[in-house]
């Protein structure tokens, strides 16, 4: 064979002949490029130990000879041997596995031919296989099949130990990946020395290891080889050839004494399978992990792969050329070539000399800027990106965290994280972790980053436990999930939400959860879910449910929702100083509602003293406690009587403009403090009682804290109840006897009036109809809608209206104006509630609005059920602003006469016209009959808050001013979804919140109530009885006016702080806002007769004559009983009843003790008696 340059000691594979060192004996072989192409029989020169042998000769090659090993004494190369090993091998498998298969074809071909001759026999001789004879089975066909099963067997375990599919076989898989690896690092060390080298295997130890390597490989092979279905395939794969270019040389090295650096760095091709590795390991678990590994494997092994070959090549030199041009490159500079090349850069320094190299550079070029260009720029867009939003959360040491999911978006977070860490809120050592499965675009990422040290956001889902565990769920104090207010698909929405609810409860059963719930039907399948718990704070914020309440509240007293939206939000204070109706709006605004516990200087008062204490002296506004009775159950009781005593650790709720005035009430100590006239000098004392106090109660409530104290979920219904407010208002004996044991009235709580389900074609009303029946003091219901629309669940707004705290004479009628075919859907949810009417058609018809009397009506509501469905969001209300604007601008004759106003009040109880010892009654304020629009009384549902501006054509609103700023809001007339995302954080904080709201604005739902409707998707009827009839007993917001009647005296100039001192102790009516007319300020009368809410003015704060005063005043059941002829089906009864409610009846104090039989039985029934 002719000489190669890799024979060379000097150079890493040089061609020529080079000189070796002193202590090696001149017995060096050379050989004659003539001789090298000659064929075996030529004899060679030999060398002679002159110095001529020294010399380079560039026709002769010198292959280094240790003493210790007996190389061939011609020194001839022997690279074709190990080449040829590898080949013989490849192509001989090849042929025996085509001949074989060849074979095979031939035989089945044969044998199928056979088979159709057997099987014409057999019809042919069909008559002896049916006399019952059966033809014993083929020995030769047994023996076949045994062998067959035999070798399926050793095929199949094979299989299984080359699949990693189970420990064994993952660690024969782990295994054979790290002696590849091995292997290749091997061929690292062996790249520094010649191409081609005499070795003596028992003494080179790198040649040992990689051998004991071979071996491993050539087991495995065998496995590989067993297991594959297809033997042709396989022999072609690229392990395949990476073993028999790798493996069999090694054996050719042991047997000729030396060794070849070859083709072994084909090893590098393992590397492809490094991800399948990681995955095997449970190291690779997310997608964007698999992908990076696996291009930076491809990568890596090409590279390397080629490196070696440029390498082999380069020292070795072209054959044809006899092997003389090869240059000394090592491998590492192979692998700095291949770079530069693939990156087109090419500095110059190394290029390829040899033929081989060259055209393989050309070919490899393509490939390799190919996947450089592509491979490259993914590689750093995943390692770039991976960890931007990925990681885990760490948590902070004595600091809690939330975990917010759900829709995340600017809006959202933006408006949720503005209420969370308002100012007022005082410190709130909270972090805040939001959890999105999409990472945010640069605003919301500019919103976190300006808040970035209470702030984290993860990419990820709450669906998938893994994210779970990344925000360290499992620790967090509470997780609050938001939902899409602005939805197309309302239950798709509420279904995502639940799902989240369950993925995050099957995670960590214990974790607080309060998400966002769009329909009230959907709340019942939270119910559903075992771990739901609303003794552990869990809670849902129904926005259907809690947005018609509101509304519902606004026609019982108009303005209602506007104040209670701006007690759970957190404003800021805006001092005005022109004296407009901004500066009192304003003033109010930035009250909120607290939690605070009370001072031990409380024990033993009653709640109107303690109520008027804390207004007077403390200058704070409570309306309601919450109490343990004597079995430790708490319950929340809003304007209790004088009955009931303050106990030791008392919870009470206050309305305030900040956290640290609130602590007042805790602090207030009558020795220290009595005699002291600014409350701000009201602090902490040493006072005994007071330190024993702390004691006692260690964790005062802010509105950083939640109420989780204890014992106040301990109830049956698992949160805290709400129980009636006096003893006394036990039903008479008068009622009890008149009670009808077969005639329900209301419904199985007794919580709310009911009748009979009705079919809906006995309550449409035509045009005429309703003309005739002339409606009166009434509730208009515009509502748009279609067959298609999402159902916006009216029975919320209904409820409210139909609450038993109201006598039957006093309900308003409520009449629907809307689409048929909507209403017929709604339908199922209302045909229980009494005094309801339907008028088909549409709320932009004016002869409709003229047919049901809308200028005589108390409260007009517009509602829509197709805001969701268009894109553009300033269209979204375009026909609750359209219908607004055309009933503003109807005009009325002036032909009926003097009307009671649409905003009287109602009359507290114990007043009666007839009674010479009470003052007049109040709240008949008589002024002409509305002759224009503008003065029907209306509230108009908004999705989108801007659109606010086009509902007043009057006001000056700026576009940009928020929702709470603007007049339609201010005044009560406009009511956007949007104002509930506060309750959010208002729940967090203190879950007593959300239960003392609900309460106000439902009517006085019940968990079991709740319960119910989930079962069967309608109220009940139930009997009247005492239990029952006890659940009315309950207070209700109502509106006072100062016209007429025992308060009329403060209304010209008295004080507000007078007005609510003697409301509390004359009537127990607890007094916490004023509606003001707008223009009330100015010296000059005014035509304007829109008004705006005043909430907890101070106690020095002037009224005017025409103020309506926000009250909660407490139920009267002898209010009824001059209207018990009243009929429940007549619509012209129901038409007389036009602020009925302002003349009431009750018996005063001296009458009281006539039925001391019936007191002890109430005392009794008191303690059982409770609503939410």
């Amino acid at each position: 064979m002719a000489n190669g340059g890799g024979g060379g000691g000097g150079g890493d594979g040089g061609g020529s002949s080079l000189r070796m060192s002193s202590n090696i004996h001149a017995n060096h072989l050379s050989l004659d490029a003539s001789s090298s192409s000659s064929s075996s029989s030529s004899s060679s020169s030999s060398s002679s130990s002159s110095p001529s042998v020294h010399e380079p000769k560039m026709d002769a090659l010198i292959i280094p000879v240790t003493m210790e090993v007996p190389c061939d004494s011609r020194g001839q190369r022997m690279w074709w041997a190990f080449l040829a090993s590898s080949m013989v091998t490849f192509f001989g498998g090849l042929f025996i596995i085509l001949l074989w298969r060849t074979l095979k074809y031939l035989w089945t071909v044969c044998c199928h031919c056979g088979g159709k001759t057997k099987e014409t026999q057999k019809i042919n001789n069909g008559s002896s296989q049916a006399d019952g004879t059966l033809k014993p089975v083929d020995e030769k066909e047994e023996a076949v099949a045994a062998e067959v099963g035999w070798m399926t067997s050793v095929k199949d375990w094979a299989g299984v130990m080359i699949s990693a599919q189970t420990l064994t076989g993952r660690v024969l898989v782990v295994l054979v990946f790290a002696l590849s690896i091995g292997a290749l690092v091997i061929y690292f060390i062996d790249s520094s020395n010649p191409i081609e080298s005499c070795q003596n295997f028992y003494k080179d130890f790198t040649l040992q290891i990689d051998m004991a390597f071979n071996v491993f490989f050539l087991l495995y092979f065998g496995l590989r080889f067993i297991a594959a279905n297809d033997k042709l395939w396989f022999w072609l794969e690229v392990n395949s050839v990476v073993d028999f270019f790798t493996v069999p040389p090694v054996f050719v090295s042991v047997y000729l004494n030396r060794s070849w650096l070859g083709l072994r760095f084909l090893r590098a091709l393992r590397l492809i399978q490094f991800s399948e590795i990681l995955q095997f390991l449970n190291i690779l678990k997310t997608s964007n992990s698999i992908k990076l590994v696996n291009l930076l494997s491809i990568f890596i092994s090409t590279w390397l792969t080629a490196a070696g070959f440029i390498h082999l090549v380069e020292n070795s030199g072209d054959p044809w050329e006899n092997f003389q041009n090869n240059q000394a490159l090592t491998y590492w500079e192979c692998v700095y070539l291949l770079m530069v090349t693939m990156s087109t850069v090419g500095y110059g320094d190394v290029y390829a000399k040899t033929t081989l190299g060259r055209l393989f550079m050309v070919f490899f070029i393509l490939g390799g800027l190919a996947m450089f260009a592509s491979y490259v720029p993914e590689i750093i867009e995943l390692i770039g990106n991976r960890k931007k939003y990925g990681g885990s959360y760490s948590a902070v040491s004595g600091r809690k965290h939330i975990v917010v999911c759900g829709h995340i978006t600017l809006e959202s977070v933006s408006n949720f994280l503005k209420d969370f860490l308002h100012k007022d809120r005082d410190d709130v050592n909270v972090e805040i972790v939001f959890l999105h499965n999409i990472s945010p675009n640069l605003e919301l990422e500019a919103l976190f980053k300006r808040h970035f040290t209470q702030v984290e956001f993860y990419q990820g889902s709450v669906l998938n436990p893994h994210d779970l565990a990344r925000v360290k769920i499992e620790s967090a104090d509470a997780c609050l999930i938001l939902a899409n207010k602005y939805c197309a698909d309302p239950d798709a929405e509420d279904a995502s939400n639940i799902m989240r609810v369950i993925s995050i409860k099957n995670y960590h059963p214990k974790i607080r959860i309060i998400t966002q719930m769009l329909q009230y039907h959907n709340k019942a399948h939270l119910l559903n879910i075992p771990s739901w718990n609303w003794k552990e704070g869990d809670d849902a914020i129904c926005l259907a449910e809690l947005k018609l309440g509101f509304i519902a509240q606004s026609c019982l007293a108009q303005g209602l929702s506007t104040m209670l939206a701006n007690l759970f939000s957190m404003r800021s204070f805006i001092k005005i100083e022109e004296d407009t109706w901004q500066k009192y709006y304003l003033e109010g605004v930035s009250n909120e509602m607290y939690t605070e516990y009370l001072s031990s200087a409380f024990v033993g008062l009653s709640f109107p003293t303690v109520c008027e204490l804390c207004f007077v002296k403390l200058k704070l506004l409570m309306i309601a406690i919450e109490y343990k009775s004597a079995n430790r159950e708490s319950r929340i009781l809003i304007n209790p009587g004088n009955h009931l005593k303050i106990q030791e650790g008392t919870l009470g709720f206050f309305i305030a403009s900040d956290a640290k005035e609130v602590k007042r009430a805790f602090f207030y100590c009558k020795a220290c403090h009595d005699d002291i006239t600014d409350p701000k000098r009201i602090k902490k004392c040493g006072c005994k009682r007071l330190i024993y106090f702390e004691d006692e109660q260690p964790s005062t409530l802010s509105p950083k804290k939640k109420q989780r104290n204890g014992g106040m979920r301990n109830s049956p219904n698992s949160s805290p109840k709400l129980m009636r407010h006096d003893p006394l208002l036990i039903p008479g004996n008068d009622q009890i006897d008149n009670m009808d044991s077969n005639v329900k009235k209301y419904d199985s709580t007794g919580m709310f009036h009911w009748c009979a389900p009705k079919e809906i074609e006995k309550v449409i009303l035509t045009r005429s109809e309703a003309a005739m029946t002339v409606l009166s003091g009434h509730v208009v219901v515009c509502i748009f809608g279609d067959v298609s629309s999402a159902l916006i669940g009216l029975r919320n707004l209904v409820m409210p209206l139909r609450a038993s705290n109201f006598h039957y004479h006093e309900l308003k009628h409520i009449v629907f104006v809307g689409s048929i075919e909507y209403l017929k859907r709604e339908w199922e949810t209302l045909h229980n509630f009494p005094k309801v009417s339907i008028l088909p058609g549409t709320p932009l018809s004016r002869a409709d609005l003229r047919a049901v009397n809308i200028n005589l009506c108390d409260m007009c509501v517009i509602l829509s059920a197709n805001q969701n469905n268009i894109d553009d969001t300033s269209l979204q209300d375009k026909e609750c602003i359209l219908a607004s604007l055309n009933i503003k601008s109807m005009q009325f004759d002036d032909s009926i006469g003097v009307l009671q106003a649409n905003s009287q009040g109602f009359t507290p109880p114990g007043m009666d016209r007839s009674s010479p010892d009470n003052s007049p009654v109040h709240g008949m304020l008589h002024q002409p009959s509305i002759t224009t629009g503008v003065n029907i009384p209306i509230i108009t549902e908004l999705v989108n808050d801007t659109n606010v501006q086009f509902l007043d054509q009057d006001d000056d609103d700026d576009p940009d001013t928020e929702l709470y700023l603007t007049q339609p809001f201010a005044c009560g007339t406009a009511f956007a979804v949007s104002v509930l995302d506060s309750l959010m954080s208002a729940t967090y904080f203190n879950d007593n919140i959300l239960t003392l709201i609900r309460t106000l604005v439902t009517g006085g739902a019940t968990p079991e109530l709740e319960a119910l409707i989930a079962e069967e998707n309608a109220l009940r009827g139930g009997y009247s009885t005492p239990q029952t009839l006890a659940n009315r007993d309950r207070c209700r917001v109502a509106q006072l006016a100062l016209l007429d009647g025992p308060f009329a005296d403060l209304g010209d100039g008295g004080c507000y702080g007078d007005l609510f001192c003697k409301a509390l102790k004359t009537y127990n009516m607890l007094c916490f806002g004023i509606y003001r007319l707008r223009d009330a300020h100015l010296s000059t009368p005014s035509q304007c007769t829109k008004r705006y809410v005043i909430t907890n003015p101070p106690y020095e704060f002037e009224l005017v004559p025409t103020d309506l005063i926000f009250c909660l005043m407490q139920f009267d059941h002898n209010a009824g009983q001059s209207r018990a002829s009243l009929s429940h089906s007549s619509h012209s009864s129901q038409s007389s009843s036009k602020k009925s409610s302002s003349i009431h009846s009750i018996p005063s104090t001296a009458n009281r003790p006539n039925r001391p039989k019936s007191r002890e039985s109430r005392d009794k029934q008191k303690k059982e008696m409770v609503y939410r």
